[in-house]
């Protein structure tokens, strides 16, 4: 899986070399390119942005600048996304799909943002992580490469990701691990009884109570058996 991006400051992106994506890396699973921007200005004193036509606050990032950036690493069979708090909301599903390509060539936007005429022209899909307006993309990216990164197969174990939160459409059920008693709190007896049925049978009903507590509103998406329909039901009339 290759990721090239488009940035004004790319040693914002030495956090994300380290840990799981960079063991990745390392591998030749993950290949993470950084283009910097502004060596693509042909401005004495390396400007990559102006004023914004028809007023206001802020500077534009400028569109024959982005325009050279993006040209310099330009493949046909790349997708290009725009980190933007206009974008469709980042989520698992989106973050599987993405999984899914090759190449996914990343452009951070600073300041007020970047000429429209040049996203016109280069952009496939703009992406939020959230409801808020953050200082540039590069935050925004790298929380997309890791979250992307952990689905590209041979970064992490398969069985991880498929008992993970939203994996399913839940949140994950508790974890534990030594020491077996912790201030008085002792682990769930029958995840020390090797029983893998009865295991699975309480992490699914822990989902299940962990989402209904967490986020209610992911259960409306979930088909439920009925026995789970009821476990929810009694759980609501307990609170």
């Amino acid at each position: 899986m290759k990721f090239d991006i488009l940035t004004l400051f790319p040693e914002m992106f030495e956090p994300i070399k380290t840990s799981i994506i960079g063991k990745a890396t390392e591998k030749g699973i993950i290949d993470i390119n950084l283009i910097n921007i502004r060596d693509f200005s042909e401005d004495k004193h390396n400007k990559v942005d102006d004023t914004p036509y028809g007023g206001g606050a802020g500077m534009v990032m400028k569109p024959d600048v982005v325009y050279s950036a993006y040209n310099s690493i330009k493949a046909e069979d790349a997708k290009v996304i725009y980190m933007s708090p206009q974008g469709k909301k980042l989520n698992q599903k989106k973050v599987e799909e993405l999984s899914k390509e090759n190449h996914l060539i990343i452009l951070c936007g600073h300041y007020e943002g970047i000429d429209q005429r040049v996203l016109d022209k280069i952009v496939d899909e703009e992406i939020s992580i959230g409801d808020y307006v953050l200082t540039g993309g590069e935050l925004p990216a790298m929380v997309m490469i890791d979250a992307i990164s952990r689905y590209v197969e041979g970064v992490i174990s398969g069985e991880s990701i498929s008992e993970e939160s939203f994996s399913n459409g839940l949140l994950e059920y508790p974890q534990y691990t030594r020491p077996e008693v912790f201030m008085g709190e002792k682990v769930p007896e029958v995840l020390l009884s090797g029983h893998h049925e009865n295991i699975n049978k309480w992490r699914r009903q822990e989902s299940l109570k962990n989402t209904l507590k967490k986020r209610p509103e992911l259960l409306d998406d979930i088909e439920l058996t009925e026995k789970e329909k009821i476990y929810i039901k009694n759980l609501n009339e307990e609170v």
